[in-house]
């Protein structure tokens, strides 16, 4: 990691959230500018790998729900979260930190009585996961207890921080810690794919990649600080014309759902306005499917199709290699 990152993230919990936030916010601008021409949308992502099947059914493109829980705060938000989605029919994969917070039996219970998935999101989100080979590897072995023991499969990053390559330390059927594009994350290297692509590792094990495609809630509403959805009804256009895979992070930290609002969050209506965007405007067209339903349609691609889109997807990213440590000099999540 580079040494300012370190620096960041030692001072971090002396530092008001406030004065993160206006950190970030100053610095989205400039990057905003900047990165005009790929984002949200990054033309070349949106190219199909060569061998590409399609989705079951003939659907048109993927939509993938996810969540990333980040304090207590977050924990005591899922249910009313989760109610959002099930008048619509939607069911999304819920990514706990076990090491920063408590996350109750009962509720995850809840979550997947109900049809929801359960996933791990890194160790103590301290930004500390990828600081060394051998911080790595020793929290790896505390990951894989908790996927053990919540029957989990699949696996995010805090703040995005990626090393696909260490990954393979993790028992895991697939990773969602990438993106297509996204210029305000500390690790900003993107895939440059709006499709999953398969990891291989050694002695034939591998996992399937499965990179976000929409902006996070928190970088439109708090950093950059949208006023409506306008930029994931766009991106999500996009990408169905694409026949590409729809997958965005939300945060229920993030949300407000009482009166007045809470500081440092955005109307939980937002969201509920995009499901019923999706489901009013997109119905029949998409297969809405969990994280780890993807990884095993994925998976079960055989032989040269999925070499062949493997390779069609690492040879369009060769100069967007992952990198061990994130490179990003202000880190753009609180």
């Amino acid at each position: 990691m580079k040494p300012h990152l370190r620096i960041y993230y030692l001072l971090k919990p002396y530092m008001p959230l406030r004065f993160r936030m206006t950190l970030r916010q100053m610095y989205a601008r400039q990057l905003r500018r900047k990165h005009a021409h790929d984002w949200p949308i990054d033309n070349e992502a949106g190219e199909r790998p060569a061998g590409w099947r399609g989705w079951p059914g003939g659907k048109e493109f993927a939509l993938v729900l996810t969540h990333d829980v980040e304090s207590a705060d977050g924990v005591n938000k899922c249910r009313r979260l989760a109610a959002l989605e099930i008048p619509f029919g939607f069911r999304s994969s819920f990514n706990f930190v076990p090491e920063k917070y408590h996350t109750p039996k009962e509720l995850r219970d809840y979550l997947k009585n109900a049809g929801f998935e359960i996933g791990v999101h890194g160790l103590k989100h301290d930004g500390k996961l990828y600081q060394s080979r051998q911080i790595f590897q020793e929290r790896a072995k505390r990951i894989n207890r908790y996927l053990k023991d919540w029957k989990a499969v699949g696996f995010r990053s805090p703040l995005m921080h990626h090393n696909l390559e260490w990954i393979h330390d993790l028992d895991i059927e697939y990773d969602a810690s990438t993106f297509d594009t996204d210029p305000f994350e500390p690790q900003p290297t993107g895939v440059g794919t709006i499709f999953p692509f398969w990891k291989s590792g050694q002695n034939g094990r591998g996992y399937v990649e499965m990179p976000y495609s929409l902006p996070q809630d928190s970088t439109l509403f708090l950093v950059l600080r949208e006023r409506n959805i306008k930029i994931w009804k766009e991106k999500l256009s996009w990408i169905a014309a694409r026949g590409g895979m729809v997958l965005f992070i939300v945060h229920p930290d993030y949300m407000n759902f009482s009166t007045p609002a809470e500081p440092h969050t955005y109307p939980a209506s937002f969201y509920e306005e995009f499901l019923r965007h999706i489901s009013e405007n997109y119905a029949g067209k998409y297969w809405h499917a969990l994280p780890r339903e993807v990884a095993k349609y994925f998976a079960q691609i055989q032989g040269s199709d999925r070499q062949a889109i493997q390779g069609a997807v690492s040879e369009r990213n060769e100069v967007k290699t992952f990198a061990a440590a994130p490179s990003e000099p202000v880190p753009i999540h609180s």
